[in-house]
């Protein structure tokens, strides 16, 4: 290959009306080193089928060799080919072009419009709101091979809307669209955007939307669907699974104050309120907080407070509205000593933990809804505590003590099954926080339950009326020693 050939080595290789370059492609054509993968359009990768090399070039493609084209319908939302590998085009004509591995539907139409977004090469997109009401318009063919995304899928997109950027944008969306449905001769369809707009900000009645997120957001219950759809992989891998039984042997009423007294102290030290053992007993025999420390000891207070309880410790939700009774009020007796975090109501701003951003505020009591569904039709314990425990931890209901009250309700789960409950000790804190994390970025249920099921056998062994001897066994598995101390939990 000569130097100026190596110009040449592309994927994407067009034909030329130019002497100079039909000559050099004939040469490169002879020499074996481009290839012709469809009509007017070479390349000089030699290792990579056609239909790769065209669906990885498309927009390349449709940019140089049609000139003024505009992704449109479904394809300005999707950016892609649908499954059916088609992609649609608004054009000067209606026709279909097929390349390997791809099909061009070109829709005769309107040319670009001020707002329509330039791409690659000629190429445009038509703008949001044009993209919108091209996809109200009717269609033939259902699915894949549909120009048009469904009814309930629009409805998603606009929900999406609200949801990252406010009514606000939604109603200035309904606007420009409303504008340009003149030019592009669509007002029936900005009529039907309309309708669904209005849906959704509540002003019009909600009976017409089809999907139920939209529906969701149009009755006042918002959610996540992304979480929803993780809390649904969860639910899926529990109901799978089998687990053992660990009776609870801190039955009787001192034993299970002491195991709940270093429930609570492990459940705080967690979140960054440190004591000595000596100054939390301190603080729980005499009911009164620390003088230096009064916030922080009543976070020890309210903890053992409804961790020591065993009448209301064993009270578990057997609806949503129960549910989300039940945990602004176990949230309100955990925090009572902060009423600047507002106890017993959700939070008013998003929070986040480094770069983990949990639930928005707005989506907040939908979404703790939408995941109860999934708790409800769990039948085993350890399934429905872990569960639970990682729905509200996932959310992150509250300003703070939101990772006190999922461990709260978690154990709630097994005293009210007659299990015995989970301590996470300091030592075990990174493999807890770690499996959290794998579980809520990656989707991974594996390391989550793993490490619960290892907490829980753990937590099995530590029972006793003697609160000195049930320390001294946690000393003796290192539960104290911090993780960077490189000790292991041992039992």
């Amino acid at each position: 290959m000569e130097k100026n050939d190596l110009l040449y080595y592309k994927e994407i290789i067009f034909a030329s009306s130019d002497q100079t370059e039909i000559r050099r492609n004939q040469k490169l054509l002879l020499n074996g080193q481009i290839r012709k993968i469809a009509p007017k359009i070479y390349s000089a990768n030699l290792t990579d089928s056609p239909e790769e090399i065209i669906r990885r070039n498309i927009f390349e493609i449709l940019g140089h060799m049609y000139p003024g084209a505009i992704l449109s319908h479904r394809s300005a939302l999707e950016y892609k080919p649908t499954s059916a590998n088609y992609i649609f085009v608004t054009y000067t004509y209606t026709k279909k072009i097929k390349l390997p591995g791809i099909t061009i539907s070109f829709l005769k139409g309107h040319p670009p419009l001020s707002g329509d977004k330039k791409f690659i090469g000629s190429l445009h997109v038509s703008q949001y709101e044009r993209a919108l009401l091209e996809n109200l318009m009717i269609s033939k063919k259902p699915g894949p091979r549909s120009k048009t995304l469904s009814i309930p899928e629009i409805e998603e997109n606009l929900e999406k809307i609200i949801r990252v950027k406010g009514e606000a944008s939604l109603n200035a969306i309904r606007d420009h669209a409303n504008e340009i449905s003149k030019q592009l001769g669509l007002e029936k369809e900005f009529g039907m955007l309309n309708k669904i707009i209005s849906a959704l900000l509540s002003t019009k009645p909600a009976k017409g939307l089809k999907s139920k997120i939209a529906l969701a957001r149009a009755l006042g219950s918002p959610y996540d669907p992304e979480r929803v759809k993780l809390f649904a992989s969860l639910f899926s891998y529990l109901s799978s699974e089998v687990f053992p039984d660990r009776p609870n042997k801190n039955s009787d009423n001192k034993s299970f104050r002491n195991f709940a007294f270093f429930e609570s102290y492990f459940s705080n030290y967690i979140e960054g309120t440190k004591f000595e053992i000596s100054e939390a007993k301190n603080i729980i025999e005499s009911g009164m907080p620390l003088l230096n420390r009064t916030d922080d000891s009543h976070d020890i207070l309210g903890t053992y407070q409804l961790t020591s309880s065993k009448p209301n410790i064993s009270i578990i939700p057997d609806s949503a509205e129960h549910f989300i009774e039940l945990l602004l009020t176990r949230h309100k007796i955990l925090l009572s000593g902060r009423q600047q975090l507002l106890p017993g109501e959700f939070k008013d701003k998003n929070n986040r933990a480094g770069s983990t951003y949990f639930v928005d505020y707005t989506l907040v009591k939908g979404t703790l809804i939408k995941g109860f569904d999934y708790y409800a039709a769990l039948k085993d314990p350890f399934a429905r505590a872990s569960y639970i425990m990682f729905l509200i931890s996932e959310v992150h209901p509250f300003n703070d003590g939101n990772g006190r009250t999922a461990r709260i309700f978690m154990n709630a789960e097994f005293v009210a099954n007659g299990q015995s409950k989970i301590i996470i000790p300091t030592v075990f804190r990174e493999d807890y926080l770690l499996a959290l994390k794998k579980l809520s970025k990656k989707g991974d249920p594996i390391p989550y339950i793993k490490m619960l099921d290892r907490a829980h056998r753990f937590s099995e062994t530590i029972y006793g009326k003697n609160i000195d001897e049930m320390q001294e066994y946690l000393e003796k598995c290192n539960a104290f020693k911090e993780p960077d101390e490189g000790f292991k939990l041992k039992f």
